[in-house]
């Protein structure tokens, strides 16, 4: 059998940056093990797949606009969220399946999660805001990282302030000095030429650096919309990539703006 392949990079404003998702559609879904085995060999921070079966779970359809049901894979395992592959899913769907359309919604381990292309080819990508609670700073993850941390909070994700935007571009962290996590730590401080910068690492995830993660910042939106005390922010991550996204809190949502660039279209070909 054949599955089509697309390599899309999202949150990217220019080529080759942002975060490249693998995304391949399926008429049906396949065994876990191959959608592992598919990661794996794609070798993507984010491998996206997708069906147009919605589960019983999934209950109403949120409107009349195309719907499906989407999962992510790591090369190591499967996630509960994730941002640049949800948006560069919609991108394909949106220029590809349903040209006509300006908004797929997805059902997923988040729930449902909306995607919406405005008049100049921006992607909207609406996520659940995430909470977090400050905490003391573990000395193990912090040692690991090569930093000196202001605050943390822990959420989703576990999220260490820092002094300034080099600080956050300056940390070289020991991967095999890292505590077991099952999530991913994020540094983030205020930015010199956007309103936040972050890096987020997830090495027990399968993801040494990511390049840049919708995930992460839906739960550093609502810090920094605290911090800074309003509710439009630009962010930049600082990863060897690096990519750029506009972000807004709307009462329990966040929304992620930025532009997705299309790589490569190909045939996976499967054992029948």
């Amino acid at each position: 059998m054949e599955v089509l392949l697309h390599q899309i990079d999202a949150f990217a404003d220019a080529p080759f940056s942002g975060n490249p998702a693998a995304v391949m559609p399926l008429t049906a879904w396949l065994p876990d093990e191959l959608l592992q085995n598919l990661a794996e060999e794609n070798n993507l921070a984010e491998t996206a797949f997708y069906t147009s079966q919605l589960p019983t779970e999934a209950g109403a359809r949120p409107g009349e606009w195309p719907a499906f049901h989407l999962r992510w894979f790591t090369p190591t395992m499967e996630v509960n969220m994730c941002g640049h592959a949800t948006m560069a899913s919609a991108a394909q769907i949106l220029e590809d399946i349903h040209p006509g359309e300006d908004r797929v919604s997805f059902f997923t381990r988040s729930g449902w999660l909306h995607v919406d292309r405005t008049d100049d080819d921006e992607y909207v990508l609406d996520l659940p805001a995430l909470e977090s609670r400050e905490i003391e700073p573990d000395p193990v993850l912090v040692d690991a990282l090569g930093v000196r941390a202001l605050r943390a909070f822990t959420g989703f994700d576990e999220v260490i302030f820092l002094g300034s935007e080099q600080e956050v571009r300056d940390a070289h962290p020991n991967f095999a000095a890292f505590p077991p996590l099952a999530f991913d730590a994020v540094i983030t401080a205020r930015g010199d030429t956007s309103d936040i910068v972050s890096r987020v690492f997830g090495p027990d995830l399968g993801v040494i650096e990511d390049a840049v993660t919708g995930s992460a910042h839906a739960q550093l939106v609502p810090l920094w919309t605290r911090e800074l005390g309003r509710t439009d922010l630009t962010a930049r991550q600082l990863s060897h990539r690096g990519g750029s996204m506009r972000c807004e809190l709307a009462g329990d949502r966040v929304l992620l703006i930025g532009r997705c660039r299309r790589y490569l279209d190909g045939v996976v070909t499967l054992p029948d």
